[in-house]
């Protein structure tokens, strides 16, 4: 009867866990790995900004940029479409895991400053500095969009 009565309580536990991780928050400190593509941007040492148009045919324009090692940029990201959009920077591999989780939870709010969630008609903005010589990636990771192609890559090159 313990042991029935623990295991009642852990799973009342999980289960509270899971619903509230699902309705919604996914604020930051879960280790997407931005340290590998830079960090979060100051907006005073912003040197650039990036104007980037997100549609409803699943691109992004520009999708490819170069930017700088060191130099910190200002995206302003538009959502010209009719749905909801999102700018995610990020490793390849990290924008994947992270996709396979926006499908088992679509309507995960975000709030971290590598990523942008722009609802349709609005504009969003990253500030980030790019730290690393490299590519870094961004998509958008709504379900469905990633697959239809919506990313793109920064080239990070030499300071």
């Amino acid at each position: 009867m313990k042991n029935t009565i623990k295991l009642i309580a852990a799973g009342a536990v999980l289960a509270g866990a899971g619903a509230s991780f699902a309705s919604g928050s996914h604020a930051g400190g879960h280790g997407h790995g931005t340290e590998a593509i830079g960090k979060p941007g100051v907006a005073a040492k912003v040197t650039r900004t990036v104007q980037i148009d997100m549609t409803d045919n699943m691109r992004f324009t520009p999708d490819t940029l170069t930017v700088r090692r060191g130099e910190t940029v200002r995206f302003v990201v538009k959502n010209s479409g009719k749905i909801k959009h999102e700018f995610n920077l990020g490793t390849e591999k990290d924008l994947k895991e992270h996709y396979e989780l926006m499908k088992k939870f679509p309507e995960m709010e975000h709030d971290e400053p590598n990523i942008a969630s722009v609802e349709p008609g609005q504009t969003g903005e990253v500030i980030w500095q790019f730290t690393k010589a490299g590519t870094v990636n961004f998509a958008c990771l709504h379900p469905g969009h990633f697959d239809a192609g919506m990313k793109g890559t920064v080239k990070v090159g030499a300071k």
